[in-house]
């Protein structure tokens, strides 16, 4: 006679047979949930849907609108559409996804005699429906490094076999899909049967995975081109190949045989150059632009962008003159509050917004302007004789979240304003199957520098992350494509050095801390990095505002 287990599932206290795995489970509760359950999690941990539930858990079950349930979800159709791939095409075809564009991915089939045409991606979509209706299972299996090697290299995975090789643990988990086996960085649905909402659609030279609308189940994340982004995601792809660095794997390679000084030095000339070129744009319309605004997410690096844009400014012959958007608060018991009745401060209008735009007015025409400075203590405007008049060749440079929304310049014609974007826009692969989202770059960022700069502690920074995401979304990213140029901070190198700052701060969040989950998935991808002192980055460096030393005051 089998063994009875206790457990709790949404306050209940149940009895349950031992080896009654989390998806058995699920199909008892699934009509209390109202969207499709990925994953299952007790305590700080998390667990697959194939796992089998242990006595005395406390059981929470995770949907698909939940952030690491769209995570479940996005590996195991990559999974499910490589499969698709190799079972059309061979098992040796290349499959690369790429990067993020609006919550789809976008990838590409490395075969030259392959067309990406309409009767290629229904071919694709097609045998993708069918491994949908068959409802393989999706089986982890527990392999040797050495194994998993192998196993890489019989599926022309090379990349995947050379990372193996960095990897300090000595046994891998690999997923089999019906004799098909790959390596995914997290957790994946116990079935292709779960894997029934996608579409594909072509997309520059591959095509999108178009993605559930976490937000409407009923249809799938909007299909847009963003022409604007896109040019810089082609663009930082084409740069990796001509480097030959594509993913972590040759980024490992190329530390150990040396050439990690070249390839900082030579990144760090790539932004220089692309900073200079923006300062070209701006001197060819001088005279008519009188602002500059430079917008863009959390941990971009906007001040030092600012500040390099301002010296190669200078090397043309304009004088900049930087306004800060916080002087410009209003009373602090005015400010708009957020969903959690808390003040919401990157609300554009939490901003004088007629007084803002009165100043710029009155600048653009050649006035004498004071500009007020903000007492965050008092929570009060004040004025202290700072008068700004610009001269001949003299330009404001304005850097904030709200740069690219029109309603924070409106005074100002289109003709005398220029908009940047700046973002990390895009990160290294892990391997040609595994993307590292650029939300997840910019958190790294974030951790290292509120501990080294603010005093904060990696879980504080962690559980401030949803918000600052959310602020993000309604007031930066709606308005990206409005930028006359985007520049992409990220660098190819930056997780290698960040991996040394970031580790000790992590591994203090223990599984009894909310933080956990996110601490965990970290650490793992950043275990495939080999690490490398920060010594040789120049300290005008965007990286520099987040490990310390930068020549500018950030």
């Amino acid at each position: 006679m089998a063994k009875n287990i206790k457990a709790r599932v949404m306050g209940e206290n149940i009895t349950i047979e031992q080896g009654t795995t989390f998806e058995e489970l699920s199909k008892i509760y699934a009509d209390r949930y109202e969207a499709p359950i990925m994953l299952a999690q007790s305590g700080n941990i998390l667990y697959e849907l194939a796992d089998s539930v242990k006595d005395g858990m406390e059981i929470e079950f995770l949907e698909l609108t939940n952030p690491d349930g769209i995570k479940v979800y996005g590996r195991s159709i990559s999974f499910l559409m490589i499969k698709a791939v190799k079972d059309l095409f061979g098992m040796d075809t290349p499959v690369v996804i790429e990067h993020s564009i609006n919550s789809n991915y976008y990838c590409e089939i490395r075969k030259a005699e392959i067309k990406i045409n309409d009767d290629c991606l229904n071919k694709i979509k097609t045998r993708m429906r069918e491994i949908v209706l068959e409802n393989i299972p999706i089986e982890k299996v527990t392999m040797s490094r050495d194994e998993s090697i192998e196993m890489s290299l019989k599926f022309g995975m090379d990349d995947k076999a050379r990372l193996f090789r960095y990897r300090r643990a000595s046994n891998v988990n690999m997923y089999n899909m019906n004799g098909f086996y790959d390596y995914f960085y997290g957790y994946m649905v116990p079935s292709t049967g779960y894997l029934d909402k996608f579409d594909i659609v072509a997309y520059e030279r591959g095509f999108l995975i178009l993605f559930p609308d976490v937000k409407n189940l009923d249809k799938l994340e909007e299909y847009q081109r963003f022409d604007k982004i896109s040019k810089v995601f082609m663009e930082q792809m084409e740069w990796c190949k001509l480097m030959d660095v594509e993913n972590v794997a040759d980024l490992n390679d190329l530390i150990v045989n040396g050439g990690f000084g070249e390839l900082v030095l030579i990144n760090e000339a790539l932004h220089e150059k692309k900073i200079a070129h923006i300062a070209d744009i701006i001197t060819e319309r001088k005279g008519k632009i009188k602002l500059v605004v430079i917008a863009g997410p959390s941990s971009s690096g906007k001040t030092t962008f600012a500040q390099r844009l301002c010296v190669q400014l200078r090397v043309n012959g304009i004088i900049p003159h930087t306004i800060s958007l916080d002087d410009y608060f209003i009373e602090r018991e005015k400010t708009p509050l957020d969903e959690d009745g808390k003040p919401d401060f990157e609300n554009i209008n939490a901003l004088d917004l007629d007084l803002f735009n009165k100043n710029l007015n009155g600048l653009v025409k050649g006035e004498r302007v004071e500009i007020p400075s903000y007492n965050f203590v008092l929570g009060k405007r004040e004025y202290k004789g700072r008068y700004l008049q610009l001269q001949k060749d003299e330009i404001i440079v304005i850097e904030g979240i709200h740069g690219l929304n029109d309603q924070l310049t409106k005074a100002i014609e289109s003709k005398n304003k220029f908009r940047i974007f700046i973002s990390a826009m895009t990160q290294l692969n892990i391997d040609d199957h595994n993307r590292i989202s650029t939300s997840d770059s910019r958190l790294i960022r974030r951790i290292v520098r509120d501990h080294q700069f603010r005093g904060n502690d990696a879980a504080t920074t962690i559980d401030s992350w949803a918000s600052v995401k959310r602020g993000e979304e309604n007031n930066i990213f709606p308005y990206q494509e409005n930028a006359d140029v985007m520049f992409n901070s990220a660098t190819i190198y930056e997780l290698s050095v960040l991996k040394a700052y970031i580790e000790p701060l992590l591994f203090k969040i223990d599984r009894s801390m909310p933080q956990y989950i996110m601490a965990k998935r970290i650490i793992k991808f950043l275990d495939y990095f080999l690490p490398v002192n920060s010594g040789c980055i120049p300290n005008n460096s965007i990286i520099k505002e987040f490990v310390g030393g930068s020549v500018f005051r950030v």
